[in-house]
């Protein structure tokens, strides 16, 4: 493999890329036409070296928009996956940067086990690397479990977020939240068994869809099983330190605390996975500037048109409202 690129976002090629792997191209059929990503316009694909792994990075670059916006994936997604959300028209407008975080997408995992944390610090070098390319504010998206992430994220960043914007914010720590999360409820109760896996076995690796409902990943039976499949994504190895990370590691600042950016709550409103109750429990105790609005008809990852269009309403308010665009 070449050595990774020295500058953040090189073109240079230091992997396979999406004009290689094409899977992401199965899921344009869900969404509404003027949303979907075709070869022709896809983001360009980048890569950034981070802590001696090479993060695979999409971006629209707008040199004269006024602000980026990152999109974060959760687990069983990438970042390809979200491209079509960079593309409502609140958002159009917007430079679009979607990471895939390692382990996941056309990332890799590093030698050494990969934690939460990781993908925590690895946000906040990537948003850092960004203000360092220019002085934009940064608006980041996180789409299902990325919602937590970009909380964390902004939480930390010390004012170089400038808002975020969330479809899930379930507090995996109640075990309520992992009962949801888990592929089967019962699954839950053994949930802190992970914390007894020897750090020798926290490398270890199963398949995604065995310890996540990744079958909840849609109300469209079909978008569900593409994810499940997805070599890539729901289909891929997730290493048992990671997944007890996730489980394991509190918000980066309780949300009684949070001096973060504003924050809104885009979430579905017919999520199966991680029901908008589970959410409210942890927004709701939420310091500062917040705004709430629901996606009609939409599933955890939502494709359904009426949800995009709530979801595209209630992003421009966010916006204007905060001076965001």
């Amino acid at each position: 493999m070449p050595s990774a690129p020295s500058t953040p976002g090189s073109a240079t090629v230091v992997g396979p890329g999406y004009r290689d792997q094409q899977y992401w191209l199965r899921y344009q059929d869900f969404f509404p036409g003027a949303l979907r990503v075709t070869a022709e316009n896809a983001p360009a694909e980048q890569w950034w070296p981070w802590r001696g792994t090479a993060v695979h990075l999409d971006r629209v670059a707008r040199p004269s928009a006024p602000t980026k916006l990152i999109a974060l994936h959760g687990v069983g997604t990438y970042g390809r996956m979200l491209a079509p959300y960079g593309r409502l028209p609140s958002l159009a407008d917007f430079e679009f940067i979607a990471p895939d975080l390692p382990g996941f997408g056309l990332t890799g995992a590093s030698r050494r086990a990969i934690t939460y944390q990781d993908w925590v610090s690895c946000v906040l070098d990537l948003v850092e690397a960004e203000r360092a390319r220019d002085e934009r504010p940064i608006v980041l998206l996180g789409i299902s479990t990325g919602g937590r992430l970009a909380y964390d994220v902004a939480a930390q960043a010390g004012g170089a977020v400038a808002g975020v914007i969330a479809t899930c914010l379930a507090d995996p720590q109640r075990d309520d939240v992992r009962r949801r999360l888990a592929a089967r409820p019962e699954m839950a109760q053994w949930a802190g068994l992970l914390t007894l896996v020897p750090k020798p076995l926290a490398a270890a690796r199963v398949p995604v869809h065995w310890l996540t409902n990744i079958a909840a990943a849609s109300n469209h039976g079909q978008f569900a099983n593409l994810v499940w499949a997805d070599e890539i994504g729901g289909g891929s190895w997730l290493a048992l330190g990671f997944a007890r990370s996730c489980l394991a590691t509190p918000p980066a600042v309780a949300p009684e605390d949070y001096a973060g950016p504003p924050l809104l709550l885009a979430h579905p409103d017919d999520d199966r996975w991680t029901p908008l109750l589970l959410s409210r429990q942890f927004f709701d105790r939420i310091a500062g500037p917040t705004r709430f609005a629901p996606l009609s008809g939409a599933g955890h990852l939502p494709v359904e048109e009426s949800g995009l269009a709530d979801l595209d309403r209630a992003v421009r308010d966010f916006l204007d409202e905060f001076g965001l665009q």
